[in-house]
């Protein structure tokens, strides 16, 4: 419930900031605004202040700003020459463009606030973000895997781009998705050349390519009812072996206990300095051998002075525009699968799960929204604030609007491909829900 709550509740900051930029924009220009809704359909709450109904609807997918003049509803009849001064259909092309572009720029400039507010605050990051990208896990049958990386190997560089940090290398992936990747990796003082074809899943860095950073057996949770719980097993314990097998890592952990397949074992543990030994059996869940444990996950809180956050959040909100941007380029070259595509679902887990975090949290993910929202109304599809973008356009070009029939069928064939993009994305977050429960 509280994922459903959060989500609905961001979305509608995310909405209102939108819906204000149109809004402020409007009356500077003259326009009067009939009405303010969060939301569509039926109306929940409603009420009025000076010339403007404001109103909270029922269904939380977005809102509207309704200006005299758009055409719609009570408006299609006869304009008077009084209202026809602040009629939104009777303003310049350029103030008609400044008010439709104003909800998605407020969007992009939301997360400049957002950001260094975070920043301020403070934000929590794992620690091998700033550690050398060396590999402590490849993923079988991944892209990295089929490329012949091994545990132990640590980047050199990307395409000949030199990087020294994970975050430098995901940073410098983000460019080159569906393109071919060169590594240039040092393992074990030598040097060796590996490709990646451009059929790659690098949207998301090097972990969405099958590699993983190393990740030492310490435990992180213990589940209660589980083995480990159990046995005694706690937070903070280092597992240095099962049975025969020394542990060095926890993916090796991860495979050993899979091997046992529910056999009881000893396990040794490190705890405070000294070796304790525990004996357990796992217990099968969801198709794998459980002893109820997660690893340790080191983070650190970073926390920045007021021109420093300023710098950052900026520089922060500049690569969260241009990852969008990559990542709308290469969906429509076709180097992107479709079902990395998400919707209102996905964005509701999002939240939800940001809502149970902390405050800079909450603050980035909004931002990382804020920016999806804003350029995904600014792409050219009639229907969107791009389609009404490309209408004035055409109309500075021509030195006159389009013609209502040409702006209505425009307006229907931007509809079409909008409901086929809310169905797909409902599809892939359907299916990723089903994967999850059945997992």
């Amino acid at each position: 419930m509280i994922t459903v709550v959060a989500g609905i509740l961001m979305l509608g900051v995310l909405v209102f900031i939108h819906e204000l930029g149109h809004f402020c924009v409007a009356k500077l220009a003259g326009v009067k605004v009939l009405k303010f809704s969060l939301g569509f359909g039926p109306r929940i709450v409603s009420r009025t202040w000076g010339e403007t109904e404001y109103l909270i609807s029922l269904i939380p997918l977005g809102g509207y700003v309704q200006m005299l003049g758009e055409g719609v509803g009570e408006e299609e009849e006869p304009l008077t020459e009084e209202e026809k001064k602040r009629s939104f259909a009777e303003k310049t092309v350029s103030r008609r463009m400044a008010i439709v572009a104003a909800g998605p720029i407020m969007n992009l400039l939301l997360p400049l606030m957002l950001l260094p507010l975070a920043y301020m605050v403070g934000v929590n990051v794992p620690t091998f973000l700033n550690d050398p990208p060396c590999i402590g896990y490849v993923i079988e049958t991944s892209d990295a895997a089929k490329a012949g990386f091994q545990a132990g190997d640590c980047i050199v560089s990307v395409n000949n781009h030199e990087v020294t940090t994970w975050t430098e290398t995901d940073k410098a992936l983000i460019p080159l998705v569906g393109a071919r990747l060169q590594f240039s990796i040092d393992r074990q003082g030598q040097t060796v050349a590996l490709d990646v074809p451009a059929e790659n899943g690098s949207l998301e860095g090097l972990q969405s390519l099958g590699l993983m950073p190393m990740r030492d057996a310490v435990i992180g949770t213990v589940s209660a009812g589980m083995p480990a719980e159990e046995v005694g097993l706690q937070v903070g314990d280092r597992i240095v072996r099962i049975g025969d097998q020394p542990i060095n890592s926890w993916y090796q952990l991860h495979n050993v206990i899979q091997q046992l397949a529910g056999e009881q074992t000893r396990f040794v543990v490190q705890r405070s300095g000294h070796q304790m030994e525990f004996v357990l059996a796992p217990k099968a869940q969801d198709g794998l051998w459980l002893i109820g444990i997660t690893p340790q996950q080191m983070m650190e809180e970073r926390k920045y002075g007021f021109f420093e956050a300023i710098e950052i959040g900026v520089q922060r909100t500049g690569e969260l525009i241009d990852l969008t941007l990559v990542f709308i380029r290469k969906l429509v070259a076709g180097h992107v699968p479709a079902d990395n595509i998400g919707g209102p679902i996905m964005v509701m887990q999002i939240a939800g799960q940001a809502a149970q975090t902390d405050f800079s949290t909450i603050l980035t993910v909004l931002s990382f929204l804020s920016i999806q929202l804003g350029i995904l109304n600014l792409l050219p599809i009639p229907v969107l604030d791009g389609g009404h973008l490309f209408f004035n356009l055409v109309e500075i070009v021509w030195r006159r609007p389009l013609s209502l029939r040409a702006r209505e069928v425009m307006q229907q064939i931007g509809l079409g491909l909008l409901l086929m993009l809310m169905v797909l994305a409902f599809y892939n977050d359907i299916v990723r829900l089903f994967l999850q429960g059945s997992g």
